[in-house]
């Protein structure tokens, strides 16, 4: 048994990579700049964690949300990894802390926003820290979010000058061919290196169906598909109506989306984790960094923005490997309703 392998064994319990994972990390351990594309659930944290734990130092992961940081950490302690994260809910003296630590080699994996990272402050205690990796996840958002409300993304380039000798990996589920190409000038690759896997995930079966009476519909899929569930709604009001209807129905339900303050999204989270409810109603503000791997069902009661939308969302159902479904219901509305949404949203 190769190096590789014997890590993945001792520390994940698993005998084989999955495709593509075994390629990324060798030529991360080669020393190129890589680029992987993979599709949720396709064990993209893997693909920078056996590298950083082959490594002497310290490995660098850029992560857009707290929930998805405090997911990965604690996933990683479970399993005796030393890993940490700063962000804006923990305090001045545990920050010194965690930076005395890493300097010392006491850690192993240290996540950050990138707006931690862009600070002058944080930039100066990074410096002399053994960073021999630098793992930026969910790297859609460098073009999604860096152009528009989060700048920090287009600055990530700049801890180059600090660890000339770390390479960069940047994970993905969903990215257009442009998509691509802006990330990796973004960062500015050096040898760069792009791996794609298909995100079409066997194990589960996709549909679209015509329907007018979505909600007898959804009624019946769930009645039929035993499991943890999600549904996709566009709209706030839509998805608590759905949530109520569905309650009416004997369905344990709950429902997600942006306006909820912070407490409340944590708790519906948590209940729908912790199987205490079944079925989550959300908008897409519910799912980015949610590794549950149960999920049998995953309905898109409206049409998301896009294709890559649909497979990162549809692609939360059956992270276990075992077969789930994906269905997407339209009717007439919903294709009027596109139609209106390209016009208003895009110039001529």
């Amino acid at each position: 048994m190769d190096k590789l392998q014997q890590v993945l064994v001792q520390y994940w319990g698993y005998s084989r990579f999955r495709p593509l994972q075994q390629e990324i990390i060798q030529s991360v351990n080669d020393g190129h700049d890589v680029m992987a594309l993979m599709p949720t659930g396709g064990g993209k944290s893997i693909c920078f964690q056996v590298p950083g734990m082959m490594r002497d130092g310290l490995t660098l992961v850029i992560s857009p949300l707290i929930a998805l940081m405090k997911d990965q950490v604690n996933s990683l302690n479970q399993k005796n990894i030393a890993a940490t994260a700063i962000h804006s809910a923990i305090g001045f003296h545990e920050v010194e802390k965690i930076v005395d630590d890493a300097f010392s080699g006491k850690i192993k994996f240290l996540y950050s926003s990138p707006e931690r990272l862009m600070s002058e402050k944080f930039k100066s205690q990074l410096s002399g820290m053994p960073v021999h990796l630098i793992a930026i996840d969910e790297a859609h958002c460098i073009s999604q979010w860096g152009y528009d409300f989060r700048p920090p993304y287009l600055q990530i380039a700049s801890l180059r000058q600090i660890f000339p000798k770390a390479n960069f990996l940047a994970l993905t589920a969903t990215a257009t061919p442009d998509v691509v190409t802006d990330i990796m000038q973004k960062l500015e690759f050096r040898r760069g290196k792009v791996f794609q896997k298909s995100f079409l995930r066997k194990n589960i079966s996709y549909s679209v169906l015509f329907e007018e009476d979505k909600h007898n519909r959804m009624l019946r899929m769930l009645k039929k598909v035993e499991g943890p569930s999600i549904v996709y709604t566009r709209n706030r009001k839509r998805a608590e109506d759905l949530a109520e209807f569905l309650k009416a129905n004997n369905f344990n339900a709950t429902y997600y989306h942006a306006g909820l303050n912070a407490n409340d999204r944590n708790y519906r989270q948590d209940q729908w984790i912790k199987n205490e409810v079944r079925t989550m109603v959300c908008t897409n503000a519910f799912g980015m960094g949610i590794d549950k791997p149960d999920v049998r069902l995953v309905v898109h009661y409206d049409l998301p923005d896009s294709p890559e939308n649909y497979f990162q969302e549809a692609g939360r159902a059956g992270r276990d490997e075992t077969k789930s479904f994906a269905v997407m219901m339209y009717n007439n509305a919903d294709l009027l309703d596109l139609d209106k949404r390209e016009t208003e949203n895009f110039p001529s």
